[in-house]
Protein backbone atom coordinates (compact mmCIF):
# COMPACT_ATOMS: atom_id res chain seq x y z
CA UNK A 1 0.00 0.00 0.00
CA UNK A 2 1.33 3.42 -0.95
CA UNK A 3 1.14 5.83 1.97
CA UNK A 4 -0.58 8.98 0.68
CA UNK A 5 -0.51 11.66 3.36
CA UNK A 6 -2.40 14.96 3.37
CA UNK A 7 -3.19 17.76 5.80
CA UNK A 8 -6.40 19.84 5.90
CA UNK A 9 -6.28 23.55 5.16
CA UNK A 10 -8.34 24.02 8.35
CA UNK A 11 -5.57 22.65 10.60
CA UNK A 12 -4.02 26.08 11.00
CA UNK A 13 -6.82 28.67 11.37
CA UNK A 14 -4.48 31.38 12.71
CA UNK A 15 -2.74 31.56 9.33
CA UNK A 16 -4.09 33.13 6.17
CA UNK A 17 -5.36 30.49 3.74
CA UNK A 18 -2.40 30.59 1.36
CA UNK A 19 -0.01 30.55 4.31
CA UNK A 20 -1.66 27.33 5.47
CA UNK A 21 -1.18 25.86 1.99
CA UNK A 22 2.50 26.81 2.11
CA UNK A 23 2.88 25.13 5.49
CA UNK A 24 1.12 21.98 4.27
CA UNK A 25 3.61 21.81 1.41
CA UNK A 26 6.58 22.60 3.68
CA UNK A 27 5.56 19.66 5.86
CA UNK A 28 6.12 17.40 2.87
CA UNK A 29 2.56 16.91 1.71
CA UNK A 30 1.49 16.62 -1.90
CA UNK A 31 -2.24 17.00 -1.21
CA UNK A 32 -4.59 19.01 0.99
CA UNK A 33 -8.13 18.61 2.30
CA UNK A 34 -10.24 21.70 1.62
CA UNK A 35 -12.77 22.66 4.27
CA UNK A 36 -15.86 24.62 3.21
CA UNK A 37 -17.53 25.16 6.58
CA UNK A 38 -20.32 27.72 6.80
CA UNK A 39 -19.34 30.68 8.95
CA UNK A 40 -15.95 29.43 10.13
CA UNK A 41 -13.47 28.15 7.53
CA UNK A 42 -10.87 29.92 5.41
CA UNK A 43 -12.95 29.08 2.33
CA UNK A 44 -16.50 30.17 3.12
CA UNK A 45 -19.11 28.20 1.16
CA UNK A 46 -21.59 31.07 1.40
CA UNK A 47 -19.12 33.12 -0.66
CA UNK A 48 -17.40 30.57 -2.89
CA UNK A 49 -20.45 28.55 -3.90
CA UNK A 50 -22.35 31.66 -4.95
CA UNK A 51 -19.91 32.10 -7.86
CA UNK A 52 -18.29 28.69 -8.60
CA UNK A 53 -16.39 29.63 -11.81
CA UNK A 54 -14.59 32.61 -10.27
CA UNK A 55 -14.06 30.86 -6.94
CA UNK A 56 -12.59 27.72 -8.42
CA UNK A 57 -10.26 29.71 -10.65
CA UNK A 58 -8.81 31.41 -7.56
CA UNK A 59 -8.59 28.17 -5.56
CA UNK A 60 -7.01 26.10 -8.32
CA UNK A 61 -4.45 28.82 -9.05
CA UNK A 62 -3.37 28.81 -5.39
CA UNK A 63 -3.19 25.02 -5.28
CA UNK A 64 -1.13 24.96 -8.45
CA UNK A 65 1.24 27.59 -7.07
CA UNK A 66 1.90 25.42 -4.01
CA UNK A 67 2.00 22.17 -6.02
CA UNK A 68 -0.86 20.60 -4.08
CA UNK A 69 -3.55 18.17 -5.20
CA UNK A 70 -7.03 18.08 -3.66
CA UNK A 71 -7.41 15.03 -1.41
CA UNK A 72 -10.95 15.84 -0.26
CA UNK A 73 -13.49 18.65 -0.14
CA UNK A 74 -15.42 18.66 3.13
CA UNK A 75 -18.62 20.69 2.90
CA UNK A 76 -20.70 21.74 5.89
CA UNK A 77 -23.81 23.77 5.19
CA UNK A 78 -24.20 25.11 8.74
CA UNK A 79 -22.45 25.39 12.09
CA UNK A 80 -23.87 22.00 13.04
CA UNK A 81 -26.75 20.41 14.90
CA UNK A 82 -30.20 20.19 13.37
CA UNK A 83 -29.81 23.30 11.23
CA UNK A 84 -29.32 22.34 7.58
CA UNK A 85 -28.92 18.65 8.48
CA UNK A 86 -29.08 16.38 5.44
CA UNK A 87 -31.96 14.41 7.05
CA UNK A 88 -34.02 17.35 8.33
CA UNK A 89 -37.73 16.40 8.63
CA UNK A 90 -38.82 19.67 6.99
CA UNK A 91 -38.86 19.30 3.17
CA UNK A 92 -38.07 22.99 2.72
CA UNK A 93 -34.93 22.62 4.84
CA UNK A 94 -33.90 19.54 2.89
CA UNK A 95 -34.33 21.52 -0.32
CA UNK A 96 -31.87 24.11 0.98
CA UNK A 97 -29.38 21.39 1.87
CA UNK A 98 -29.84 19.79 -1.56
CA UNK A 99 -29.01 23.09 -3.25
CA UNK A 100 -25.86 23.31 -1.11
CA UNK A 101 -24.85 19.83 -2.26
CA UNK A 102 -25.30 20.61 -5.95
CA UNK A 103 -23.17 23.76 -5.63
CA UNK A 104 -20.52 21.86 -3.65
CA UNK A 105 -20.41 19.12 -6.26
CA UNK A 106 -19.98 21.68 -9.03
CA UNK A 107 -17.15 23.29 -7.06
CA UNK A 108 -15.48 19.89 -6.59
CA UNK A 109 -15.65 19.04 -10.29
CA UNK A 110 -14.29 22.44 -11.31
CA UNK A 111 -11.39 21.98 -8.84
CA UNK A 112 -10.69 18.49 -10.16
CA UNK A 113 -11.61 17.14 -6.75
CA UNK A 114 -12.48 13.47 -6.84
CA UNK A 115 -13.61 13.03 -3.23
CA UNK A 116 -16.28 14.91 -1.25
CA UNK A 117 -17.22 14.50 2.42
CA UNK A 118 -20.55 15.50 3.94
CA UNK A 119 -21.97 15.49 7.45
CA UNK A 120 -24.11 12.42 8.01
CA UNK A 121 -27.11 14.00 9.74
CA UNK A 122 -28.48 13.95 13.29
CA UNK A 123 -31.15 12.25 15.32
CA UNK A 124 -34.27 14.41 15.59
CA UNK A 125 -35.75 13.78 19.05
CA UNK A 126 -39.39 13.98 17.89
CA UNK A 127 -38.94 10.69 16.02
CA UNK A 128 -37.19 7.37 16.47
CA UNK A 129 -33.49 7.02 15.77
CA UNK A 130 -34.30 4.53 13.01
CA UNK A 131 -36.63 6.99 11.24
CA UNK A 132 -33.94 9.69 11.31
CA UNK A 133 -31.39 7.17 10.07
CA UNK A 134 -33.57 5.97 7.20
CA UNK A 135 -34.21 9.52 6.04
CA UNK A 136 -30.45 10.16 6.11
CA UNK A 137 -29.94 7.03 4.01
CA UNK A 138 -32.59 8.12 1.50
CA UNK A 139 -31.07 11.59 1.15
CA UNK A 140 -27.53 10.27 0.87
CA UNK A 141 -28.47 7.59 -1.69
CA UNK A 142 -29.33 10.03 -4.47
CA UNK A 143 -26.27 12.11 -3.62
CA UNK A 144 -24.06 9.03 -4.00
CA UNK A 145 -25.51 8.46 -7.47
CA UNK A 146 -25.14 12.11 -8.50
CA UNK A 147 -21.53 12.22 -7.29
CA UNK A 148 -20.69 8.98 -9.08
CA UNK A 149 -22.05 10.36 -12.36
CA UNK A 150 -19.80 13.40 -11.88
CA UNK A 151 -16.75 11.22 -11.25
CA UNK A 152 -16.66 11.97 -7.53
CA UNK A 153 -16.56 9.57 -4.58
CA UNK A 154 -19.00 10.60 -1.84
CA UNK A 155 -18.31 9.95 1.83
CA UNK A 156 -19.77 10.92 5.18
CA UNK A 157 -17.89 11.34 8.44
CA UNK A 158 -19.49 9.58 11.43
CA UNK A 159 -19.02 11.51 14.64
CA UNK A 160 -19.85 11.89 18.29
CA UNK A 161 -22.56 14.46 17.60
CA UNK A 162 -24.08 12.73 14.57
CA UNK A 163 -26.74 10.10 14.02
CA UNK A 164 -23.94 7.55 13.63
CA UNK A 165 -21.93 7.84 16.84
CA UNK A 166 -21.24 4.11 17.23
CA UNK A 167 -19.75 1.56 14.82
CA UNK A 168 -23.04 -0.39 14.82
CA UNK A 169 -24.99 2.70 13.73
CA UNK A 170 -22.45 3.44 11.00
CA UNK A 171 -22.67 -0.14 9.78
CA UNK A 172 -26.47 0.13 9.67
CA UNK A 173 -26.27 3.30 7.54
CA UNK A 174 -23.79 1.72 5.13
CA UNK A 175 -26.09 -1.26 4.64
CA UNK A 176 -29.03 1.08 3.97
CA UNK A 177 -27.05 3.15 1.45
CA UNK A 178 -25.24 1.13 -1.25
CA UNK A 179 -22.21 2.95 -2.63
CA UNK A 180 -21.82 5.31 0.33
CA UNK A 181 -18.27 5.45 1.69
CA UNK A 182 -16.75 6.77 4.90
CA UNK A 183 -14.31 9.44 5.90
CA UNK A 184 -13.27 7.42 8.92
CA UNK A 185 -11.86 8.98 12.09
CA UNK A 186 -11.20 6.61 14.99
CA UNK A 187 -10.93 9.55 17.43
CA UNK A 188 -14.72 10.01 17.50
CA UNK A 189 -15.08 6.48 18.83
CA UNK A 190 -11.96 6.49 21.02
CA UNK A 191 -13.32 9.56 22.80
CA UNK A 192 -16.34 7.48 23.85
CA UNK A 193 -14.19 4.62 25.11
CA UNK A 194 -14.97 2.38 22.10
CA UNK A 195 -11.97 0.13 21.37
CA UNK A 196 -10.16 0.16 18.03
CA UNK A 197 -11.22 -3.41 17.33
CA UNK A 198 -14.89 -2.39 17.15
CA UNK A 199 -14.09 0.38 14.68
CA UNK A 200 -12.01 -1.91 12.47
CA UNK A 201 -15.13 -3.38 10.85
CA UNK A 202 -15.68 -0.01 9.16
CA UNK A 203 -12.29 0.09 7.40
CA UNK A 204 -13.63 -1.78 4.39
CA UNK A 205 -16.09 1.07 3.72
CA UNK A 206 -13.51 3.85 4.16
CA UNK A 207 -12.42 5.91 1.15
CA UNK A 208 -10.74 8.63 3.24
CA UNK A 209 -9.10 8.51 6.67
CA UNK A 210 -8.61 11.19 9.33
CA UNK A 211 -5.78 10.50 11.79
CA UNK A 212 -5.05 12.30 15.03
CA UNK A 213 -4.23 11.31 18.57
CA UNK A 214 -7.13 10.67 20.95
CA UNK A 215 -7.94 8.88 24.18
CA UNK A 216 -11.06 8.28 26.25
CA UNK A 217 -12.56 11.65 27.14
CA UNK A 218 -10.36 13.55 24.65
CA UNK A 219 -11.36 13.79 21.00
CA UNK A 220 -7.93 15.24 20.26
CA UNK A 221 -4.89 14.37 22.36
CA UNK A 222 -1.13 14.58 22.08
CA UNK A 223 0.67 11.59 20.66
CA UNK A 224 1.97 10.85 24.18
CA UNK A 225 -1.62 10.52 25.42
CA UNK A 226 -2.89 8.82 22.28
CA UNK A 227 -4.34 5.31 22.61
CA UNK A 228 -5.21 4.68 18.93
CA UNK A 229 -2.95 1.96 17.52
CA UNK A 230 -2.01 3.57 14.22
CA UNK A 231 0.66 0.99 13.30
CA UNK A 232 -1.90 -1.79 13.59
CA UNK A 233 -4.44 0.24 11.59
CA UNK A 234 -1.93 0.81 8.78
CA UNK A 235 -1.30 -2.93 8.64
CA UNK A 236 -5.08 -3.53 8.49
CA UNK A 237 -5.36 -0.98 5.67
CA UNK A 238 -2.73 -2.86 3.73
CA UNK A 239 -4.63 -6.13 4.15
CA UNK A 240 -7.96 -4.57 3.07
CA UNK A 241 -6.41 -2.80 0.06
CA UNK A 242 -7.09 0.76 1.22
CA UNK A 243 -6.15 3.19 -1.55
CA UNK A 244 -7.22 6.57 -0.15
CA UNK A 245 -5.40 9.33 1.70
CA UNK A 246 -4.42 9.27 5.35
CA UNK A 247 -5.01 12.82 6.54
CA UNK A 248 -3.16 14.27 9.53
CA UNK A 249 -6.15 16.03 11.05
CA UNK A 250 -4.88 17.83 14.09
CA UNK A 251 -6.96 21.00 14.37
CA UNK A 252 -7.13 24.04 16.62
CA UNK A 253 -10.64 24.95 17.73
CA UNK A 254 -12.54 25.42 20.99
CA UNK A 255 -15.03 22.72 19.90
CA UNK A 256 -14.54 19.58 22.02
CA UNK A 257 -11.45 21.24 23.59
CA UNK A 258 -9.42 20.72 20.44
CA UNK A 259 -7.31 23.75 21.34
CA UNK A 260 -5.34 22.09 24.12
CA UNK A 261 -2.47 20.63 22.09
CA UNK A 262 0.16 22.13 19.82
CA UNK A 263 -1.35 20.94 16.57
CA UNK A 264 1.77 21.71 14.51
CA UNK A 265 4.08 19.70 16.76
CA UNK A 266 1.60 16.82 16.98
CA UNK A 267 1.08 16.82 13.20
CA UNK A 268 4.82 16.37 12.72
CA UNK A 269 4.98 13.61 15.35
CA UNK A 270 2.10 11.71 13.76
CA UNK A 271 3.53 12.20 10.27
CA UNK A 272 6.87 10.74 11.36
CA UNK A 273 5.21 7.80 13.11
CA UNK A 274 3.14 6.84 10.08
CA UNK A 275 6.12 7.19 7.73
CA UNK A 276 8.33 5.05 9.96
CA UNK A 277 5.69 2.31 10.21
CA UNK A 278 5.21 2.36 6.45
CA UNK A 279 8.95 2.25 5.81
CA UNK A 280 9.41 -0.66 8.23
CA UNK A 281 6.56 -2.51 6.55
CA UNK A 282 8.15 -1.99 3.14
CA UNK A 283 11.53 -3.21 4.37
CA UNK A 284 9.88 -6.27 5.91
CA UNK A 285 8.15 -7.09 2.64
CA UNK A 286 11.43 -6.86 0.73
CA UNK A 287 13.11 -9.16 3.25
CA UNK A 288 10.31 -11.71 2.88
CA UNK A 289 10.58 -11.56 -0.91
CA UNK A 290 14.33 -12.10 -0.61
CA UNK A 291 13.78 -15.17 1.54
CA UNK A 292 11.38 -16.58 -1.04
CA UNK A 293 13.90 -16.03 -3.78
Amino acid sequence: MALKLAIPDFSFPSLAWEQSLRLVRDLGMEAVDLGLFAGRSHLRPEELLAHPPQATAKVTAALRAHQLEVADIFGQASLGGEDMAVNHPDPSERARVSEFFWRLLEFAVRCNGQHVTLCVGVHFPQESHEDSLKRAADELAWRVDAARKAGVVLAVEPGVDSITSTPAQVDRLIKLTPGLTLTLDYSHFTYQGIPDEEVDLLLGAASHFHARGACKGKLQASMKENTIDFPRILRSMKRTGYKGYVVLEYVWTEWMRCNEVDNLTETVALRDLLRSVHDESGASNLAEEGNVL
